[in-house]
């Protein structure tokens, strides 16, 4: 009876009970929804973002750009016969983001506002399906092993989060940053897909193992402590709240302001890593033809070389540039992100109980009635309904 007892309390109280939580199959699908549905909102604004910095000549390089949608970077080619329509146009005049929008949409179609969206999905699904599913995991473990020492009623400590989701930053960009520089590499040159060994082995040649994973350090000093500071930010949240289940609401407007406060304290790492990134493009990747038997003594400079220059030049200010544009795009990416990621958590874990209360209902009948916002459970024994979590 104290089984059968449990069995209708713990459903919107603890996502994480091993009866009900959702399957790493689950985690991935739910994660990839959300890698598409934030790519699809969110490339629009960067096209005009980045036709709005061509017209003003405010790009970093002549000859590539880098290209965010608030889940990924990309070393983008700039050139007429090069690269996403987003640079490849310049033909039009923008006096602003609304102007842009409107004119793109109707001289180029509104099929061009996504015109950087491939080489996005390219890697932002497999890195985004990396990352998540491994916090998920991460914490997971880490709340099991803290809870099997200090008790199953132990308070969770904040480092949790945060130590989960910087291990899973890492594992997705070690993963991923290989696949990032020979799919770039790929492209720059025009490579077919039956190319991908002469490109890798090319790039062996020319770099070496670690060359693999040039950019790696500088991604690492950005990426983990945004990484880390937004679950933290977020998992606070929810905790503040006491919310187990949160609503789509509740998750937009937390991953909003958690991805703000992570974008703000790491624009210097931002900054760094961009010019770093370009520097990159056109010494290596985007080299120009009488420029390739440099191209194996180039040398990028290193991340607090590349800080210090950017001090000396423009001062902290500099370090703190395009502040607002990256909170702009950054905010609304994490709450479409984690909205959608919880959404489908919630939506797999509701499915979860409900085969779990059928399987152990009596005659193996359903014994819940499962909601997306609320878990309203009916017993067998009574048809009363229950709240147990308003989110």
């Amino acid at each position: 009876m104290a089984q059968s007892m449990r069995a209708f309390v713990a459903p919107g109280q603890d996502m994480d009970d091993s009866r009900f939580r959702i399957r790493p199959y689950q985690q991935i699908l739910s994660s990839c929804s959300g890698a598409l549905v934030t790519s699809l909102f969110m490339t629009p604004l960067d096209v005009v973002k980045t036709r709005l910095q061509a017209q003003q000549k405010l790009l970093l390089s002549n000859r590539c750009y880098l290209y965010c949608n608030g889940l990924m970077d990309h070393i983008c080619p700039c050139g007429p016969n090069m690269g996403p329509s987003a640079v490849s146009k310049p033909t039009l005049h923008f006096t602003g983001t609304i102007d842009a929008f409107s004119k793109i949409s109707r001289y180029e179609g509104v099929r061009s506002l996504w015109s950087g969206l491939g080489p996005t999905l390219v890697l932002a699904l497999p890195t985004t399906v990396i990352y998540f599913v491994a916090y998920e995991q991460f914490r997971i473990r880490l709340k099991e092993l803290y809870q099997s020492k200090k008790g199953l009623d132990a308070e969770l400590p904040i480092w949790l989060p945060l130590l989960a989701g910087s291990s899973a930053r890492v594992l997705a960009v070690t993963i991923v940053n290989p696949l990032e520089l020979v799919r770039t590499k790929m492209q720059s040159e025009k490579l077919s897909y039956r190319e991908v060994g002469h490109a890798f082995r090319s790039m062996l040649r020319v770099q070496g193992v670690f060359g693999l994973w040039n950019g790696f350090f500088p991604t690492i000093l950005r990426d983990v402590p945004f990484s880390g500071i937004y679950w933290t930010t977020y998992e606070s949240l929810k905790k503040h709240f006491n919310v187990s289940q949160p609503t789509f609401a509740f998750s937009f407007a937390g991953g909003a302001i958690s991805g703000g406060v992570a974008a703000f304290f790491t624009v210097p790492f931002d900054v760094v890593k961009t010019h770093q990134q370009i520097e990159f493009g056109e010494k290596f990747l985007y080299a120009e033809n009488g420029e390739k038997t440099k191209k194996k003594s180039f040398r990028i400079a290193s991340t607090f070389e590349t800080m210090g220059n950017i001090y000396r030049v423009h001062g902290i200010r500099g370090l703190f540039a395009g502040l607002t544009p990256r909170l702009v795009k950054v905010a609304p990416a994490c709450a479409i992100m984690i909205a959608s990621f919880e959404y489908g958590k919630n939506f797999f874990y509701n499915y979860n109980v409900q085969r779990y209360l059928e399987k152990t209902a009596p005659g193996g009948g359903t014994g819940s009635v499962v909601s997306s916002s609320t878990a309203t459970l009916v017993g067998p024994a009574s048809r009363q309904p229950r709240q147990i979590n308003k989110y």
